[in-house]
């Protein structure tokens, strides 16, 4: 570029033509300098027009200080310089400096008010904007130069920040000054109204209108769409006069977050055949339509359109095809496309996260996030609040109180996903006053906050604590839902009120319109047949819409087991094998009846049985974390480094509670050997050797904290709370049912779990 300079010595007007004939043609920050360098050493003075020009390409390049240089360099500048400079403050967020320059204006004009409003209200300073609104109206200059883009900008900021009173106001002055029928602000007031929910409103301001263009009608299909009007939509979007990708698109979007994922892929599909062009947010909500009704085969052929389309590179649609996958159970797919991924973002990694912890795979959760913090990505609240849940799946209240720290330290935990997922891991942690802590700092408690407290002290077997809660919570007005009355159930159940869990059963379905599923009857089987009603199960589940589920009647079996009932713990037992013929539960729960009823015999024949379907016992396992690593312990186990240690500490600890009047419990003991066998059996099972292991390693000061994948038995249960009791040590258990909070000789479930 410099040659060309070098053929002009001249400072006449062919130089500061040819200059302007190579402004559009600058790409970089070097051309441009090297033509603002030719005008400062051939021209005399500046020329107004080509400075204009170069201020312009200073602030599409972002470098605002010598594109102010410039500005000041004019001896004259016109109308266009000074709203030229405006509008770079104004884009840059440098509000300070662009106020300072539009109270020096000689004069104004409509393009430098839209400017300063613009300015304030992209950056959110509302009260700013107004003022600045209300001084244009009181300046006759101002008043005359109120425009279309004047209140679309004012709009736009009241839908941004969900202020339905600024825009019923902006309303108001739009129709006092004779802009409502202009399709350019009527646009904008539409999404406003559907944004704050007034759908009606949008609606009648969209009919008002004398003359709709396509934006409009996009608008309100995607209103509709977002208030759940869904024939609303179907019908406008069916009188269009003409359609884009955009009112594809919305329809797309908009029937897949109505959870209507087959008609939002019956449009996609249609959508193909009109041979519209499919951009990424297309992909992205057809891909999360078959995420949500586990398409994988229609997922994988989207897939395949999005290899044709070239798009595998878009990072939006490669996070939708890893949420889809993962959605789907596909696991090894999801993978794939991630690891091959050029570019990933937060919502790459957080589709990873989240999947994993669908998948029930927390331990790979807590995985990603860490390497998502190695990768440079910033976490959101959304993320954290994953990964903490993550954490409380695992129970692993240690690396969740880490992420309660960076959550302090980020500021994230004002964010009301990350409280409520803390709220849960404190109570899934058996931290319940923690919990329960945490929620009384919170400013802003929504149904979920609620509900997890709920569960948190259901889960504990707090049952007069729960039922206090979830009353205090239906006295603040706040909705309860499917899961909150789980919570509630389980504590009725748990605390055998009976009656009390009968009345909240019929007020979620009468009251709340809640339809059962079947956790909901599992928790009323597990509330009649804990209490001894096993006649009263059988008749309740008789009147069931539909037969239980494999939890169902594995719950009752185990209320059979617990009563002696055999009759009917054949009838569970039969009915689980006929509906999970390799379900071991069966065949365990059954064998262990028989067992104390010593019908060796019928033991036999059901675990030939067992075998001959190929069922298998799972085994059990207790775990403790202990300096970062996790212990793991299996019955009879001799393979940790500290077994000789661990063996000594549980024969002492044998004959400590034998002292206060432990009686080994031989009900718990499923197979024919004689009675020393069955102590021996008894006492090296696998949550004891845990405890054995954390009352020589861990600290008196610290709680023990045992995690076991199978319900805790009768016998370990009073072994265990003998133990606190010798040891003065307080002991959580969590098993697969609930926790145990073993102290001074009590637990915390009062021997009801």
């Amino acid at each position: 570029m410099q040659h060309k300079f070098r053929c002009f010595g001249s400072k006449d007007i062919s130089f500061t033509s040819l200059l302007l004939e190579l402004c559009p043609k600058v790409t970089n920050q070097t051309h441009l300098k090297a033509i603002h360098c030719a005008a400062i050493k051939s021209l005399s003075r500046p020329d107004t027009f080509l400075s204009n020009n170069l201020i312009t390409l200073y602030s599409k390049f972002n470098r605002l200080s010598y594109a102010r240089h410039t500005f000041d360099q004019i001896p004259h500048p016109n109308l266009f310089s000074w709203n030229n400079i405006l509008s770079a403050y104004s884009k840059s967020g440098r509000l300070l400096e662009m106020r300072q320059l539009f109270d020096r204006m000689p004069i104004r004009d409509a393009i430098s008010w839209n400017c300063v409003i613009s300015g304030y209200a992209n950056y959110g300073s509302r009260e700013a904007t107004v003022n600045v609104y209300k001084m244009m109206l009181r300046n006759d200059e101002g008043s005359e130069s109120l425009s279309r883009i004047t209140f679309s900008t004012l709009l736009i900021l009241a839908s941004r920040q969900s202020c339905i009173g600024l825009g019923r106001q902006v309303h108001g002055q739009i129709l006092k000054f004779g802009f409502g029928g202009y399709v350019f602000v009527g646009s904008p007031l539409v999404d406003m109204y559907s944004k704050a929910g007034f759908i009606f409103d949008a609606k009648k301001v969209f009919e008002e209108l004398p003359e709709r263009n396509l934006v409009i009608y996009n608008t309100m299909i995607s209103g509709f769409l977002r208030c759940g009007m869904i024939e609303d939509s179907k019908k406008l979007f069916g009188v269009m006069p003409e359609r884009d990708s955009i009112s594809w698109t919305a329809m797309v979007t908009g029937l897949t977050k109505n959870g209507l994922d087959k008609e939002a892929l019956d449009v996609f599909r249609e959508m193909q055949m009109e041979g519209l062009v499919v951009d990424q947010y297309t992909f992205g909500s057809a891909l999360t339509a078959c995420g949500g009704r586990r398409g994988v085969e229609q997922g994988m052929q989207i897939h395949a359109y999005v290899i044709r389309k070239d798009y595998m590179d878009n990072v939006f649609v490669g996070s939708a095809l890893v949420d889809m996958y993962l959605k789907c159970g596909n696991i090894k797919s999801a993978e794939t496309i991630f690891e091959r991924m050029t570019c990933r973002n937060n919502i790459s990694w957080t589709a990873m996260l989240v999947g994993y912890n669908h998948n029930g795979l927390s331990e790979e959760a807590v995985k990603i996030f860490c390497n998502m913090q190695r990768n440079g990505i910033e976490s959101d609240d959304f993320t954290l609040g994953s990964v903490i849940s993550s954490c409380a799946n695992l129970a692993s209240l240690e690396e969740g109180t880490q992420f309660h720290g960076q959550a302090l330290v980020s500021g994230l935990r004002s964010f009301t996903t990350v409280s409520n997922a803390l709220i849960t891991l404190y109570g899934k942690c058996g931290s319940i006053k923690d919990s329960h802590q945490l929620f009384n700092e919170m400013h802003v408690k929504d149904e979920v906050s609620w509900t997890a407290l709920v569960c948190g002290y259901a889960q504990f077997g707090k049952a007069v604590e729960t039922i206090s809660l979830f009353e205090e919570m239906l006295a603040n007005g706040l909705k309860p839902d499917g899961v909150t009355f789980i919570g509630v159930l389980s504590a009725c159940s748990r605390a055998g009120l009976v009656d009390k869990g009968y009345q909240y059963f019929d007020s979620m379905v009468n009251d709340h319109r809640i339809v059962p599923v079947p956790d909901h009857y599992t928790c009323m089987i597990d509330l009649l047949s804990r209490a001894g009603r096993l006649e009263e199960t059988k008749d309740f589940i008789n009147q069931m819409p539909a037969r239980p589920d494999a939890i169902g009647w594995a719950t009752l079996l185990s209320a059979c087991r617990l009563h002696g009932n055999i009759e009917i713990g054949k009838w569970a037992a039969d009915s689980l094998i006929e509906l999970e013929p390799q379900n071991p539960a069966s065949y365990v729960l059954l064998s262990s009846m028989y067992a104390a009823k010593e019908k060796w015999d019928d033991v036999a024949h059901l675990r030939r049985g067992m075998r001959n379907m190929g069922a298998r016992k799972e085994p059990g396992f207790s775990w403790i974390k202990y300096k970062n690593k996790v212990h793991v312990f299996s019955a009879d186990d001799c393979s940790h480094d500290y077994s000789d240690q661990i063996y000594a500490k549980l024969d002492k600890l044998y004959s400590e509670i034998i002292n206060e009047g432990y009686v080994p419990d031989m009900n718990y003991v499923l197979h024919d050997v004689d009675e020393a066998q069955k102590i021996k059996m008894l006492n090296h099972h696998s949550e004891k050797l845990a405890i054995a292991f954390a009352l020589i390693f861990v600290p008196e000061s610290v709680p023990i904290r045992i995690v076991k994948n199978l319900r805790v038995c009768g016998d370990c249960h009073n072994a265990t709370k003998l133990i606190s009791k010798v040891t003065q040590r307080e002991i959580l258990v969590r098993d697969s049912v609930r926790y145990h909070l073993f102290k001074d000789g009590a637990c915390s479930c009062g021997d009801f779990w």
